[in-house]
């Protein structure tokens, strides 16, 4: 097959800019799930800083990462995840300004981010012909992929607090429904569902799962949490995503070159 310079300078210039999907991948994005509920909860409550600020703030240090990653022209373990914890923050502070600060029930913010997501959606597979992760090669993809992973996390928490509320379940019980639907949608790939479709509905879900074990670990345990408290949980997931994010960079084990310029060379 004739490669033309322009798909050569392509390859050249942008490689896979996501991980492959390992189980170091949903490993580190349950603890960012974890983090981004516990950590706001800290910054927010717990040092007074108030929703706005918090938000204000974390949204700032969101946009610098993010400069940073655009600028690269590959996967780099370490601003890749710092850019997902921080994101992670801001879509849960999203659904929280939302409801605390402007009364929305959770059911209409479920509602209002499910659409949003299924607009995103729409668009980036009308513009681009693929949903894969494993093609996020160029500027447009990647900055569908970034916007597509903000609202699955507000989504995430939106859906997540509704079924809190209308169950009344405590932190140990609410950490089996997303627990179990995420197992029910690997029988589903397992079984023939689509990858796309199977790794899209999976990391909306570890949203809630990751929110709800960071309320196990953190909750008093008159609540039925272990009472670690925000800052413990924050300071205890951060540093196992550190740890992990190290031995990636080290080992390189979730790099996918091979596979985007495969995606390349199909487009």
């Amino acid at each position: 097959m004739t490669t033309t310079p322009q798909v050569a300078t392509a390859r050249r210039q942008m490689l896979n800019k996501v991980p492959e999907v390992t189980v170091f991948f949903w490993i580190i994005k349950i603890l960012c799930t974890t983090v981004g509920e516990s950590f706001a909860d800290y910054i927010n409550e717990t040092l007074g800083f108030g929703l706005t600020n918090t938000t204000l703030v974390f949204s700032a240090a969101l946009l610098v990462v993010m400069v940073f990653q655009f600028r690269l022209d590959r996967y780099v373990p370490g601003v890749y995840w710092t850019a997902v914890v921080l994101i992670s923050v801001v879509g849960t502070l999203l659904t929280d300004n939302l409801t605390d600060a402007q009364g929305v029930p959770l059911a209409v913010s479920s509602t209002i981010f499910a659409v949003l997501l299924a607009a995103v959606f729409g668009i980036w597979y009308a513009r681009e012909r693929t949903l894969s992760i494993h093609s996020i090669v160029t500027t447009p993809r990647e900055s569908f992929y970034w916007l597509t992973v903000l609202v699955t996390f507000a989504l995430g928490t939106a859906v997540g607090d509704w079924t809190l509320e209308l169950t009344g379940w405590g932190p140990g019980q609410s950490v089996l429904l997303p627990l179990g639907l995420i197992l029910a949608v690997l029988v589903a790939w397992k079984v023939g569902m689509g990858p796309v479709l199977s790794f899209w509905l999976a990391y909306i879900l570890t949203r809630p799962l990751g929110a709800n074990i960071g309320d196990l670990l953190s909750a008093d345990k008159s609540e039925g949490g272990l009472a670690l408290g925000t800052l413990w949980t924050s300071v205890l997931f951060l540093g196992t995503i550190l740890l992990t994010v190290v031995y990636l960079s080290v080992t390189r084990a979730d790099v996918t070159e091979k596979r985007a310029h495969a995606e390349v060379a199909k487009d």
